[in-house]
């Protein structure tokens, strides 16, 4: 008799400890685990903004009405500054001087951040020390560097009408009266901001006008 009532007493209490700290266990493992999985769809589920998304739609499509009332003026704007002449700059200097004072000039615009491809430097009388130099390599080695429009372009008068525009000309009227006549307009209509004319006020005023 003895026996029998210590036997169940130790079956009871193996089945007790083991059964409270299994089942204190296991379930704060399975709770936290859900816990974050359910926050991750938390996020997706903010697609709470994509719902006021349709009056964001809303809202360009009363921009784009907007913007086309603004467009029209702003055309004739930039018509107008399209249709500005560029600016004339005169240096007085003789023919003998001219394509000094355009060299000058040159160094000056370089100096004040100007590219070098946004130049190009026109003589009226004898072509300019680079030019010829270029020139004796052959036509085609001289106008890919035109075409490649990244350092100042020496033309001879006579060719300014092939020469592509670009912001700033340099005209160094170091002879040829006729040509200079004919070669000052073409220069003007070359340059998109800046004209620099190096040579007598009165032929070039003559030429260009007295508005110079």
């Amino acid at each position: 008799m003895p026996l029998i009532p210590e036997e169940p007493q130790i079956h009871e209490s193996a089945q007790g400890p083991r059964a409270t700290p299994a089942s204190g266990r296991t379930a704060p493992t399975p709770r936290p685990v859900p816990g974050p999985r359910p926050a991750a769809p938390s996020r997706p589920g903010r697609p709470g903004p994509p719902r006021p998304a349709p009056p964001v739609q809303r809202a360009p499509r009363d921009v784009a009405v907007a913007k086309p009332g603004p467009s029209g003026p702003a055309a004739p704007a930039a018509s107008a500054q399209a249709v500005a002449p560029p600016q004339i700059q005169l240096i007085p200097a003789s023919p003998e001087g001219a394509l000094d004072a355009a060299e000058e000039a040159v160094d000056l615009l370089l100096d004040s951040g100007r590219a070098p491809g946004d130049v190009l430097v026109v003589t009226t009388g004898e072509q300019h020390p680079w030019a010829a130099h270029e020139l004796s390599f052959g036509e085609a080695s001289y106008w890919a560097q035109h075409d490649a429009g990244d350092d100042v372009f020496y033309a001879d008068a006579s060719v300014v009408d092939r020469a592509a525009s670009r912001p700033v000309v340099v005209v160094a009227v170091n002879g040829g009266a006729d040509t200079a006549a004919t070669a000052l307009p073409l220069a003007l209509g070359q340059a998109s901001a800046l004209l620099i004319v190096c040579g007598d006020p009165q032929q070039i005023n003559s030429v260009l006008g007295a508005g110079v």
